[in-house]
């Protein structure tokens, strides 16, 4: 078994490494049949890490992200196009992923539309998504209110933080068949997550001037934060989680 959370810890800012390495648990068990698509692949790390093999083509509209997943050689194609207009025929792919990709993306009615297009018939769909607790369990809403729930929304990008009968609608109106879902990553982890965007600021400050997340990735250096987060980076199912995990199929 791979250790997720190192592995992710080595190269991200902690926040985003405790969510990534609960994610990765989940797809790496999955039955991802080829041809396969990433929708929203991003710079290709996570893939990276949780597949042993070449995922067969990687989508994303944004060019420096998808030139360095170029980089880490783990898509046999990319993509640079919009959700919403995939360049791929009907029936295209016999699979499809997208993690943590979905909630950012405003059109997001158009582009399950346009992946249920390229996916074949009893195709599976897998994907995660924040839902209402991403924004009701922030600590610092509880001192500051609604204005920074507002607040930490924007900052973190995220357009859909909605429940299980939102998701089904929007599935069903683009073509899909709900099967399986259910809740992760804990309030408390939420919380976890939420001040790590504070505390990751070093980090930031590094990206900018080295380029990487990490000045040491080396284990002496991250023993401390890999030992404090452990208890939190449980793929665990859990009813109060804050995020979502989907499996639904091409009708």
């Amino acid at each position: 078994m791979k250790d997720f959370l190192y592995l992710h810890l080595r190269d991200l800012p902690y926040f985003r490494a405790l969510i990534r390495a609960v994610e990765a648990e989940y797809y790496h068990t999955f039955d991802l049949p080829a041809p396969l698509l990433d929708v929203g692949c991003g710079d290709g790390h996570f893939a990276s890490l949780v597949f042993d093999r070449k995922i067969d083509v990687g989508l994303d509209p944004w060019t420096s992200p998808i030139r360095e997943a170029g980089r880490r050689g783990c898509y046999a194609l990319l993509t640079q196009a919009d959700g919403s207009q995939a360049p791929f025929r009907d029936g295209t792919f016999a699979s499809a992923f997208s993690n943590s990709v979905l909630e950012h993306i405003p059109h997001i009615d158009a582009v399950l539309a346009e992946t249920a297009r390229v996916l074949r018939s009893g195709a599976p769909f897998y994907f995660n998504v924040p839902n209402e607790k991403y924004l009701s369990e922030l600590s610092l809403a509880r001192l500051l209110g609604s204005g920074y729930t507002e607040w930490f929304r924007r900052v973190t990008r995220v357009s859909h933080a909605d429940g299980l009968q939102v998701w089904q609608k929007r599935l069903e109106k683009a073509g899909f068949a709900l099967e399986r879902w259910w809740h992760y990553f804990s309030p408390a982890a939420m919380r976890v997550l939420e001040w790590g965007h504070y505390f990751g600021l070093p980090s930031l400050a590094a990206r900018k001037i080295t380029g990487k997340w990490l000045i040491s990735s080396s284990r002496w250096n991250l023993w401390i934060t890999e030992k404090i987060l452990r208890k939190y980076a449980s793929a665990q199912p859990v009813e109060d989680g804050a995020f979502t995990f989907y499996i639904a199929r091409k009708r």
